[in-house]
């Protein structure tokens, strides 16, 4: 198995140019030589593998130390309730040592997402009610959000429930000087519909001034809500990219109050977008369909609504949900999750891999 996936991972070692221009929609036009930098990922590297499935990373730096979240289940990507959330830490992003672990009694927790709020860490998860067993359907409406949350990043408190969350799906988290923000998905009225009308699934921004009691700021997606990645620019105005389903993602931009939203769709389906400033530059990292079959890809934004592929990272199968540090304006850490090594019996394993990123 470690040399089949050795030599997987050096076959995708590479260097990724973009020369499409990109930057700031409200920047003036500047020439491709300054904005067509070469991007280089380098030391792809599976970092944890436990036999388990292990899936939905998030990434960040807190008091000078890496934290990497995933989401790991020995029955595997559906709803379970021996789910967990992992917690790993490291000094330098090569070597972890696990700090946290938690699951919540008869639910499935899913999708974390870290969050520095007023001087904590937060790890914010979805839960589906599961019950004692696998459940067969689940409800949306029975959904909450949980989160675990350290002053220090080594001492974490239990799971607490999220008040303000039941009945949404809550989904990466953003915060601009005084106030915190989710994106919650609900069924509209939390209709008692089953099956999988999406569109009847509406998003709200959820708002929090203390990251553990939320409200609704607004709706930004009236039907076939899914997850979205937000971003608080300077001025307090918000950037987002917005799965909508199977269909092509949307960018969504709204200014304080939030109570208007504009929506533009993109050319691709994004799954488990991420969206991140590197330096001037916006970059969105998910999951794209292929020709060659679903992958895990960077791109950047460019002027209001244009997508320019920058690199694919090794992937296939179950993969995506990337987590993203920018440590400078030049170089950056990314995670992310693949099915697309097998372990030495031939079974597809899902693991979860970091590799360093390097504008030049």
């Amino acid at each position: 198995m470690r040399h089949q996936s050795h030599a997987l991972l050096l076959l995708c070692l590479g260097i990724f140019i973009c020369r499409s221009a990109i930057g700031s929609c409200d920047e003036p036009a500047e020439t491709a030589e300054e904005l067509s930098p070469a991007l280089q990922v380098k030391n792809i590297r599976r970092a944890y593998y436990d036999g388990n499935h292990n899936a939905f990373t998030d990434l960040c730096r807190f008091k000078d130390r890496y934290y990497l979240t995933f989401r790991s289940c020995p029955d595997g990507h559906m709803v379970h309730p021996t789910s967990s959330i992992v917690v790993l830490t490291s000094t330098d992003a090569k070597t972890w040592q696990k700090v946290n672990q938690f699951s919540v009694p008869r639910r499935d927790v899913r999708d974390p997402h870290f969050l520095e709020f007023r001087g904590r860490l937060f790890i914010y998860t979805g839960t589906w009610y599961c019950g004692d067993a696998s459940p067969k359907t689940r409800d949306l409406n029975q959904h909450l959000g949980f989160c675990s949350f350290s002053d220090d990043g080594r001492n974490w408190s239990e799971p607490t429930m999220l008040e303000g969350t039941y009945g949404h799906y809550i989904w990466r988290a953003a915060q601009s000087s005084d106030k915190a923000f989710l994106c919650g998905r609900r069924k509209h009225r939390f209709s008692d519909e089953s099956g999988s009308n999406r569109e009847i699934i509406e998003s709200a921004m959820l708002e929090s001034d203390d990251g553990l009691v939320w409200k609704t700021r607004s709706l930004f997606q009236e039907s076939w809500g899914d997850e979205t990645a937000f971003l608080v620019e300077d001025d307090g105005s918000i950037l987002a990219v917005a799965r909508r389903g199977s269909t092509p993602a949307e960018i969504c931009r709204s200014s304080p109050p939030y109570a208007e939203w504009r929506r533009q769709p993109l050319d691709r389906y994004i799954g488990g977008p991420m969206l991140a400033k590197w330096g001037n530059r916006y970059i969105v990292g998910g999951r794209n369909n292929t020709s060659e079959g679903p992958r895990t890809v960077l791109c950047l934004l460019s002027g209001e609504n244009t997508l320019n592929t920058i690199a694919e990272l090794p992937s296939d199968g179950d993969n995506s949900y990337t987590g993203f540090v920018a440590l400078d304006e030049q170089n950056a850490l990314l995670s992310w999750y693949s099915s697309h090594e097998q372990d030495s019996a031939g079974k597809t394993i899902t693991a979860i891999y970091l590799a360093d990123l390097q504008l030049e």
